[in-house]
């Protein structure tokens, strides 16, 4: 059994492989954005490859999101995703419209990339009312403050969190700002990541939430 990387009341982290630790299945939602093949090299509009930017593993590859996804089963959940990688199997689909400030990158085209996928995994109770399937949040300084390329926003993960009941699992952590939302919202959470750099990113951020209101990732 592997220890926990980093563990307080609301929140575990592990380091490792998410296909290798599984504690994170017993949680009740998913709540993840997993490498997919588009980290960006900061100060370019060239993509980068998984061997030019070392800062993301099995970036490229959606095999893992894939396996993962498998083994939490029809729990529901949220999964970041990218026009250009395969969809997984999903319910519906939810636009995260960027805000100005989140490290929006343009491309050749010259219209600017200022939207993400948001997949809705798994089973999904019924909800009697409706909203709108585009998100916009306001905030978010670019995500490499926090010093991952694929960063999101604490408000956009708090309103994730705040569609969804139970413990929280993230299985591609990243810098963590799902583990941090869902503990800024008194929800508990476990994560998973398999760069021990990104643990210490997050235990820092962790532990020193409680005094960030600026609420940036």
């Amino acid at each position: 059994m592997t220890a926990p990387y980093y563990e307080d009341d609301l929140v575990t982290l592990y380091n490792g492989d998410c296909l290798e630790i599984t504690d994170w299945l017993a949680a009740d939602v998913l709540v993840t954005d997993p490498p997919y093949g588009i980290a960006w090299k900061k100060g370019t509009n060239k993509r980068a490859n998984s061997t030019a930017h070392a800062g993301i593993q099995n970036d490229g590859d959606t095999a893992h999101r894939d396996a993962a996804l498998d083994l939490f089963g029809d729990k529901p959940g949220f999964v970041f995703g990218s026009w250009r990688a395969p969809f997984p199997q999903r319910s519906q689909t939810l636009i995260w419209r960027k805000p100005v400030d989140a490290g929006v990158v343009g491309s050749v085209t010259g219209f600017r990339l200022d939207t993400e996928l948001i997949f809705m995994t798994g089973k999904w109770p019924k909800r009697n009312s409706m909203r709108s399937s585009v998100i916009e949040t306001n905030g978010g300084k670019n995500a490499y403050l926090v010093g991952h390329p694929h960063g999101k926003p604490i408000p956009l993960m708090q309103e994730l969190v705040t569609m969804t009941t139970g413990t929280i699992a993230d299985p591609f952590a990243g810098s963590g700002s799902t583990l941090v939302a869902a503990s800024t919202l008194g929800r508990r959470a476990i994560g998973v990541e398999i760069d021990e750099a990104y643990c210490e990113l997050i235990a820092k951020r962790l532990s020193q939430q409680a005094f960030d209101f600026e609420a940036i990732a």
